[in-house]
């Protein structure tokens, strides 16, 4: 039988090491793999290159590797709520590459389906095309964008089964699945980690042939990055 569970985050993060390139999901503060962020902190990686949708906040999330200068280039699609970011981006500190939203989720899929590139016409006639090959379709231009290349992906979901099965919970559905076998190896942290067999088949999102290891995360915070309340009458 398939079993790609392993015991703790420690175990999940074996080969690890300076100067890689991962992949982490989540969108804002939601769906993000908070036990293998916590993990590379006390591991101490340096000169790590991360794909995100953004960067957390100062304190949490990609914020405490960037706090601690373990990054060396961020792609993602926005700054957010970071202030760390914004300040080590000014300064140049840190080297960014901001990419729309919508091609930062397509070359994570790129990547996942073995796609080397695709043309989109997002960026077209922007500092996002400069350095790229630009090409005519039906009357209108595109860019072409390469897939994304990652060492480890760390993705968050609701529940998975140890064959590596996963279901997402909302909007962390948003980018964890695209970076799923989007690198070499997939790490799914995952709140409920049931027995294969146990998920209903037509509510998997992501088939385990997707994930190199997985395991049951702990401690999770689930912070909100804006919280908008109203006054009760």
């Amino acid at each position: 039988m398939i079993n790609k569970k392993v015991d703790n985050v420690q175990e999940a993060l074996e080969g690890v090491k300076n100067g890689m390139t991962f992949m982490l999901g989540g969108f804002g503060l939601c769906g993000i793999p908070e036990n293998a962020i916590s993990e590379l902190v006390k591991l101490d990686i340096r000169d790590v290159i991360c794909i995100s949708n953004n960067a957390g906040v100062d304190d949490f999330g990609l914020g405490l590797l960037l706090q601690n200068k373990q990054i060396k280039k961020m792609i993602s699609s926005y700054v957010g709520e970071n202030d760390e970011f914004e300040r080590q981006m000014l300064s140049g500190e840190l080297e960014v590459e901001l990419t729309p939203q919508g091609t930062l989720a397509e070359k994570c899929r790129a990547a996942q389906a073995g796609f080397p590139a695709f043309y989109t016409p997002a960026g077209y006639g922007t500092e996002v095309a400069e350095g790229k090959e630009t090409r005519e379709f039906d009357g209108k231009m595109y860019v072409l964008e390469p897939a994304f290349k990652a060492d480890f992906a760390f993705v968050k979901a609701w529940k998975g089964d140890a064959a590596g099965n996963l279901i997402f919970k909302g909007t962390s559905r948003n980018f964890n699945p695209n970076m799923c076998g989007a690198a070499t190896i997939t790490v799914a942290e995952v709140e409920e980690l049931v027995p294969v067999g146990e998920l209903e088949p037509n509510n998997i999102h992501i088939p385990g042939i997707f994930v190199q290891r997985i395991f049951k995360g702990k401690g999770y915070e689930k912070r909100i990055e804006q919280r908008t309340v109203r006054q009760r009458s």
